[in-house]
């Protein structure tokens, strides 16, 4: 039998078998292995906690199995996107951070296999990364380093593409003054 495969086009399907059980919980499966790195990374990089990135993904595939029939195919990717970020609020929302972001550890900062300068650069760039604003901060994640077009990002955050170009601009030239700075300070 050939595997399942699922795609957005798919999504209708899996929306129209929806509580039937006909292949609804194989669908939804694939659908949420196809995209569990992207809600995990995006949540992990707002959060900055793997537990509440945890959380969050765990929300936002529940989110998406109870409205899978109102997801517009084409831009699932987005949908997610958009869910994670505001699950990601909601927890920011529910608990406030007890401790300041400067001395919040990057998830991995302080893993032992990493060389001590890398564990330092990985801490600085998280740093530099949470202090940019929500906007600045989606644009450089989706498109820098998470590698989506200005196209893709634009269409996921709804903005105009110069507008995903400037604030990927701004974001870069925050994080690296403030990337300077604390390479300053540490010296």
């Amino acid at each position: 039998m050939k595997p399942l495969e699922l795609t957005a086009a798919a999504i209708p399907v899996l929306a129209a078998t929806e509580g039937t059980g006909a292949n609804d919980t194989a669908a939804f499966e694939l659908l949420m292995r196809q995209h569990e790195r992207l809600v995990l990374a995006t949540a992990l990089r707002f959060t900055g906690n793997l537990e509440d990135a945890k959380d969050v993904s765990q929300e936002v595939f529940l989110k998406l199995y109870r409205n899978v029939g109102k997801v517009e195919p084409r831009n699932i990717a987005g949908w997610l996107y958009r869910v994670t970020v505001n699950e990601c609020h909601n927890l920011r929302r529910r608990s406030p951070a007890s401790e300041p972001l400067e001395s919040a550890p990057e998830a991995g900062a302080e893993d032992p296999a990493l060389d001590p300068v890398e564990r330092e650069r990985r801490l600085a760039l998280d740093v530099s990364l949470r202090r940019l604003s929500e906007r600045e901060r989606a644009a450089l994640t989706m498109r820098d380093l998470e590698g989506q077009s200005t196209a893709e990002v634009a269409r996921t955050l709804g903005v105009t593409e110069a507008t995903v170009r400037s604030q990927s601009s701004k974001a870069r030239i925050k994080m690296k003054a403030f990337v300077e700075r604390y390479f300053r300070r540490v010296r």
